[in-house]
């Protein structure tokens, strides 16, 4: 009786720590965007530099890592990493991760935090069709039906913006790519190398190959500009932290949970985003047409959330914990 009730407390708190890893994610993502949209936009901080934003966080990231896995030692790094799979594989996945964060930054000078999340609705139509041209993903009838209804949802939100910047648009939809090309190269990786990578393994490889990536272009485009800049180091460094945090987090929820839960998760945030970005925004004016093509799109992406694990789940690089080392690493962050 008592080991019974011993194992019921385990499962207790086991079951706890899930849902506070993915509540922690889903506070940890949404305010994470709300910082970033300030402190690119805000009259008070007057930084809009997102490549140098992004470039920041990556060194941040590196550092971190680095202090955390090889000078105070509380983090161990897996074995296992070889120049070949670090040249062939992280290098494109950081190069991706920098673009797709550059990208996404560089949206917000543009576009409301709303009509942004709205417009990252068709992310699995963008990972669906990269899927099918390299051979992870097979097209069928349902398929084709689920990324009609999100991309319908998606150009009917477009339709009800009402202060609609195409140049937004177009750095939205480039980091769209570029996150959906991430993912495939990470599925690739996963399958056919079979690494897997504890979450601050990976993100001590990858962070510093993605800060070079965005080092190069930041000199060209941005340094110049910045020379006159007042550095707020105390924003900024809150800021890079959160975003240590949240990539930390993400990686938690896939090593607790399962690939369909950060997809879940990541529904529930983006309406919380939408919404509570009208409150916090007075530049965001949400319309009827807009929340209803929001929602015809979201419609789409349950329906590909629910149909996606019976093909077998997408893959990453970070390894679960042993109580899971039975199933598939799986997920998206």
């Amino acid at each position: 009786m008592e080991d019974r009730n011993r194992i019921r407390g385990f499962l207790r708190d086991e079951q706890l720590v899930k849902y506070a890893s993915i509540l922690l994610y889903i506070i940890l993502s949404s305010c994470q965007i709300f910082f970033n949209k300030w402190v690119l936009s805000s009259k008070e901080i007057n930084f809009p530099y997102p490549l140098g934003l992004t470039l920041l966080h990556m060194t941040f990231s590196s550092v971190l890592c680095f202090l955390l896995t090889k000078v105070f030692k509380v983090m161990k790094i897996e074995e296992g990493m070889t120049l070949d799979i670090y040249v062939t594989s992280v290098i494109p996945i950081g190069a991706m991760f920098a673009m797709t964060l550059w990208l996404g930054n560089t949206a917000y000078l543009y576009l409301t935090v709303a009509f942004s999340q709205m417009l990252k609705a068709i992310m699995p139509v963008a990972v669906f069709i990269l899927g099918v041209c390299v051979g992870l993903e097979i097209m069928s009838c349902k398929m084709l039906l689920i990324m009609s209804v999100i991309s319908f949802g998606v150009l009917v939100a477009s339709y009800g913006e009402l202060n609609i910047n195409w140049i937004g648009v177009v750095y939205q939809m480039g980091g769209i790519v570029s996150e959906a090309l991430r993912l495939i190269l990470m599925e690739i990786l996963v399958k056919r190398k079979g690494i897997k990578l504890n979450p601050v393994s990976l993100m001590y490889y990858m962070s510093p190959c993605s800060a070079i990536c965005l080092f190069i272009p930041w000199i060209f485009l941005e340094s110049s500009k910045m020379e006159t800049w007042n550095f707020h180091v105390l924003v900024l460094s809150l800021n890079s932290l959160c975003t240590f945090a949240l990539n930390l987090s993400v990686f938690l929820v896939i090593s607790q949970t399962s690939a369909l839960t950060i997809r879940i998760a990541g529904v529930f945030k983006d309406w919380v985003v939408v919404l509570v970005s009208a409150l916090l925004f007075a530049e965001t004016k949400l319309t009827v047409i807009n929340l209803f093509g929001y929602a015809i799109a979201i419609a789409g992406v349950a329906a590909y959330n629910n149909h996606k694990p019976k093909n077998g789940e997408s893959t990453t690089l970070v390894s679960r914990s042993p109580k899971n080392s039975n199933k598939e690493p799986s997920g998206p962050w």
